[in-house]
């Protein structure tokens, strides 16, 4: 029996998707989800809110649209959602500039928790530029021009051939904002073309999960709302920033693993090239020395007994 386990856990290993699921591991998913989705609520979340109190009321609607649509918030927890967007005379004055250049800058900590996790999964040794605050604020405003960009064909696509339209154009716009925030946060070394599949699996996740949040999502809020009163809505919004965020690992995990492959998934999406990574870039990082268990995806390296994986 131990013999028959080891040999198809020898074939399991062969697959890719066994080796995206030793990746996720080793850059410890739950531990980085959880991570993103309280940064997501505590500084992204809040940051919307005070940006979007000084943009042009057309262009607020549009990001309204596409949060409120995206969180698959109903009822009073969309009607709360939508009056702390509404008071934007209120937020401006007491926000004021300078108020507004200190959220951008605290909410960059989410995109350096974010950068983090491509810079692993990646297997990337820091370099200059990481962690600049200029880089956030860039990555920000991305996400927000994302955001109206969706909230305006949604406003504009209607019907049964609108709404086919829309989730297409969703996942082509989303594969778009993760392709570009797998190169800007990996500081621009690693190619274009190997970066695709990432992009494209995490635009095609994360408009899953956010169509799925529709359906049980507004169960959610009511149910902790009649629990916990406000703070259930707060609970509620960090369970789907947790499910948001592990769409992002798996899509920042699946790209190294299938433009890293041996076989002809890894050389087309190369395009028979040997490196993934641009001229003159610094080598990658080496694997991690030790097995990795169900045990390091909740647990950072500083937590873990055996010292760092990689």
């Amino acid at each position: 029996m131990r013999e028959r386990i080891e040999a198809l856990r020898t074939r399991l290993e062969r697959l890719l998707l066994w080796r995206v699921w030793e990746r996720m591991l080793e850059v410890e998913f739950v531990d980085r989800s959880v991570a993103l989705a309280g940064k997501a609520f505590v500084s992204f979340f809040p940051l919307v809110i005070v940006v979007a109190a000084f943009v042009p009321e057309r262009l607020r609607r549009s990001i309204i649209t596409t949060l409120t649509s995206r969180l698959g918030l109903r009822g009073e927890a969309l009607s709360s959602v939508r009056d702390a967007f509404a008071s934007s005379d209120d937020v401006r004055k007491a926000t004021g500039i300078f108020g507004l250049v200190l959220t951008i800058f605290f909410a960059t900590s989410f995109t350096t928790a974010l950068q983090r996790v491509y810079l692993r999964a990646w297997r990337r040794p820091p370099e200059g530029g990481t962690g600049a605050y200029w880089r956030g604020a860039v990555w920000l405003l991305a996400v927000l021009a994302y955001m109206a960009l969706l909230g305006a064909f949604r406003s504009i696509l209607d019907g049964a051939a609108g709404i086919a339209a829309f989730v297409v154009v969703t996942v082509v716009v989303s594969a778009g904002l993760w392709g570009f925030s797998a190169w800007f946060l990996l500081l621009g070394r690693v190619r274009v073309r190997v970066l695709i599949p990432s992009a494209v699996i995490t635009g095609i996740a994360m408009t899953g999960f956010a169509a799925s949040a529709t359906i049980w999502m507004p169960t959610m809020v009511s149910d902790n709302e009649a629990q916990f009163g406000v703070f259930g809505i707060a609970m509620s919004l960090v369970t789907w920033f947790s499910g948001a965020a592990i769409c992002i690992l798996v899509g920042a995990c699946a790209g190294p693993v299938f433009a890293e492959d041996v076989g002809p998934v890894g050389s087309f999406i190369r395009g028979g090239d040997e490196s993934v990574l641009v001229a003159g870039a610094s080598p990658a990082l080496p694997p991690p020395t030790r097995s990795l268990s169900l045990r390091d995806a909740f647990q950072s390296e500083e937590e873990q007994p055996h010292g760092p994986t990689t």
